[in-house]
């Protein structure tokens, strides 16, 4: 029996196989976001282009797109732990290649392409396996904590991350991130591999894979509230989130501070996204987490907006915390309201229509931005998308009492089969 004790707000840490989970992530975190600041700046540095920032974007992420659905009933139907190990560790192999080719000076742009193209293959298995694979770790009574910790995790690394990168390429060089990030994958393999787990209940394979995906598939888009959220998360996927990959344009030709300003920029956000996820640990309940939502979606495209109108490096920074906050408060906060509504059997399969959301739209926006940023300018892109955030997180709010009772029921629903008492269910509202 596990004797730590942790607060309130770390109360998930009290799982050991968590506590392994979370030391893994944090190392690991550290090393992604170096990579992923590195190889925007390489690809940047080698070719000036707003375009090919775009299409380096979307190479990583659309294999999001397409991939999930088989990748959710993967995660249903598989050891999400096992698939978690070979996952990373053809992450790992990944980064070790781009690091080789890049410290040799043989990198090439298409080369970076196909890399990042591997690296959203894998990226689309593991977003379903980890996401379902949480519950496992620390049961449902804890869900939304460790959601709110992984979030921690993640922008913990979002904000240290982007700033020894900014410092690692500026003095030795992109390949020594890429080198250090494929270094860093060894700690979540042996958290995974070191962990003491019960058997999970996972989806008999007696039905085709294909009446799997469409069984997944089916509940999100026929349940109200999931619907909902899911469409929110997409738009701003779209809309928003690839103001990202426009960054090292604002660093160096409209703020024109190189690869520091790039590194500013990125753990400003990175810092506001951290301070979202934390407050998010002090909740109880999902009570009220639907008004969170509509706000975190409104407040995050305001800001977009008004980082688009920036030419000062240090406002544009200041305006960057509150859009990491709304960006994540959006983000953990569907996240938790979706994954306490689905049934257990069809976890995987839903997260990953999540995923397809949160990560599968992004490319498309992130081409789309590359395309856009070219005739329009990067400022003018990133304040249209801030734009359509306002009005999706409006609409959102002004729906939101139509989807209360559905979201209800799907909690109480939940919460009686996990064996909480129904006054405690009653309590919790989207």
């Amino acid at each position: 029996m596990e004797t730590v004790t942790f607060p309130h707000p770390l109360r998930a840490l009290r799982s050991r196989n968590y506590r392994l989970f979370v030391a893994g992530q944090l190392i690991s975190l550290i090393g992604t976001w170096m990579q992923i600041v590195a190889q925007a700046w390489l690809i940047y540095r080698l070719t000036g282009s707003a375009m090919l920032l775009g299409i380096a974007g979307f190479a990583a992420q659309i294999p999001v797109f397409i991939l999930a659905p088989v990748a959710g009933v993967v995660a249903d139907r598989r050891d999400r732990r096992r698939v978690l190990i070979v996952v990373q560790s053809s992450m790992m192999l990944i980064a070790f290649l781009l690091a080789a080719l890049t410290l040799r000076g043989h990198i090439q742009v298409w080369q970076i392409f196909s890399l990042a193209a591997l690296l959203g293959v894998a990226n689309a298995f593991d977003i379903p396996a980890r996401q379902s694979f949480v519950v496992q770790m620390v049961g449902r009574e804890n869900l939304a904590n460790a959601i709110a910790l992984n979030s921690s995790m993640v922008n913990g690394g979002r904000l240290v991350g982007p700033a020894v990168a900014a410092i690692v390429v500026a003095v030795i060089g992109e390949g020594w991130c890429f080198l250090l990030n494929a270094v860093s994958y060894a700690a979540v393999i042996a958290a995974l591999a070191a962990m003491r787990l019960p058997p999970a209940e996972r989806t008999a394979a007696r039905d085709s894979a294909w009446h799997s995906v469409v069984e997944g598939f089916a509940f999100a888009w026929q349940t109200q509230p999931i619907r909902a959220l899911l469409l929110l998360l997409g738009l701003v996927s779209l809309m928003g989130m690839p103001y990202t990959v426009l960054m090292p344009i604002f660093a160096d030709r409209i703020l024109r501070g190189g690869p520091y300003a790039y590194g500013t920029l990125m753990s400003a956000a990175g810092l506001g996204a951290l301070g979202g996820s934390a407050v998010l640990t002090l909740r109880r309940d999902v009570h009220g987490l639907g008004r969170w939502v509509a706000a975190a979606a409104t407040g995050f495209g305001a800001c977009l907006v008004l980082f688009a109108l920036s030419r000062k490096l240090l406002l544009s920074a200041a305006l960057l915390v509150p859009a990491g906050f709304c960006m994540m408060v959006e983000m953990a906060a569907s996240n938790t309201l979706i994954q306490a509504m689905v049934p257990d059997r069809l976890r995987g399969r839903v997260m990953a229509v999540y995923s397809m959301m949160f990560m599968g739209m992004a490319p498309l926006g992130a081409l789309m931005a590359g395309s856009l940023a070219g005739p329009i300018g990067a400022p003018r892109t990133v304040a249209v998308g801030g734009l359509v955030c306002v009005t999706a997180g409006l609409t959102f709010a002004a729906h939101l009492p139509s989807l209360r009772g559905p979201a209800r029921q799907l909690l109480a629903s939940q919460q009686m089969t996990a064996g909480a008492p129904p006054d405690e269910t009653l309590r919790s509202e989207a």
